[in-house]
Formats: C-alpha cells, sequence, structure tokens
C-alpha cells in the first residue's frame, strides 16, 4: 500500500521543461536565481510569516551548494525532482525539508515545525482534525521503529510507503507542478 504514485495530470514533457529554462535564462540573466526572486515566482507575499518560513526552506533545500542562489544546474535539478521526480527522490527531498539542522535524522520538534507552518498556510487540503503535535506524535507511533526518537532516512522511506496516511503527510505534495505551470506556464519565453 502506498508503493504506487499517481502523477500530476499535468505531466510536463521534455520539451517544456526546455522551455521553462530559457526561461530562467531570459528571467535570471546573471544565472543565478536568489531568494526573492523565488519568492516572487511563487507568489509568496513578504507579509506571509508563515509562506515565507516555508518557501525559503524549499529554496535552501534547493540551493545545494549553500551559496544563496540556484544557479542553473540546481534549477534544473529542482524541475526535474517537482515534475519528474519518482517517489523515492521525492521522498528523499521531503526528508531533506524536514531535517533543519541537516544532521540525518528528524526529531519530534523539526516534524511538528514543518507540520504547524504546512498547516497555516494550507499547502495540501486536509481532512484531518488533529493538532501538530498529535500528527507528529502518530507519525512517530507509525515510523519512529527503534523507538529512540528520531527518525532515519531509512524509517522515513519505509515508513512513507507502508501506511497512506502516513505518506500523504511525509512526502510534501505541494503540488509544485502546479505552481511552476501557473506561475510560469503562461510566460513564453
Amino acid at each position: 500500500m502506498g508503493q504506487e504514485e499517481s502523477r500530476p495530470e499535468t505531466e510536463m514533457d521534455p520539451q517544456r521543461i526546455q522551455e521553462l529554462c530559457i526561461l530562467f535564462m531570459k528571467e535570471c540573466p546573471s544565472g543565478a536565481l536568489h531568494l526573492h526572486e523565488f519568492k516572487r515566482i511563487f507568489g509568496v507575499q513578504s507579509s506571509s510569516e508563515e509562506e515565507t518560513a516555508y518557501i525559503e526552506t524549499v529554496f535552501s533545500s534547493f540551493d545545494t551548494n549553500k551559496d544563496d542562489r540556484l544557479d542553473f544546474l540546481e534549477y534544473v535539478a529542482a524541475l526535474h525532482l517537482i515534475l519528474k521526480g519518482n517517489l523515492e527522490d521525492r521522498l528523499k527531498w521531503s526528508f531533506k525539508m524536514y531535517d533543519k539542522d541537516g544532521n540525518g535524522k528528524l526529531d519530534r520538534s523539526e516534524v511538528k515545525s514543518l507540520i504547524r507552518i504546512m498547516q497555516k498556510i494550507r499547502v495540501r487540503r486536509s481532512d484531518i482534525d488533529m493538532t501538530p503535535t498529535q500528527i507528529c506524535d502518530r507519525i512517530f507511533e507509525l515510523v519512529d521503529q527503534n523507538h529512540d526518537g528520531q527518525i532515519s532516512l531509512a524509517e522515513f522511506m519505509e515508513g512513507a510507503q507502508k501506511d497512506e496516511w502516513v505518506m500523504q503527510l511525509l512526502k510534501l505534495d505541494v503540488d509544485a507542478s502546479g505552481w511552476v505551470i501557473q506561475n510560469c506556464g503562461d510566460k513564453n519565453p
């Protein structure tokens, strides 16, 4: 259960991805996309603390060399993950998003923090009537196999794929492909 991943209805072909890359070079002739431009592309208002925190986390997860900008290769890798990534790659990215301190383990505060942000900005429609603490407790109950109070990448991957409820919470399916299509798709390179 949970091992099949449904692809978005708006599947992107390689030609469209190439067009988006050309748009990147047009919008960012320096070859770098900075955080303020990233926020603009995704329509994040600086007045929303939760949206700002979330988009900064997304940006940071794509900024693999940590130079506070996305270069062309990081942008292409991000587009590929968002638009074409397989389940395993998307789960690894989700883990990286949760792992704020980068230690390779998730603690309760990291998981609860991201759940709280996601609930506030309504990233995903949710029928869950639980607090972030209750959601976090349930995730740890289902996923933390050795009960050490931390979730490793292996536990995260296995737990997400064993339980559909956990999968929906952990994989951070924010419909980013919809964002890309909506915010970049109408522009002609």
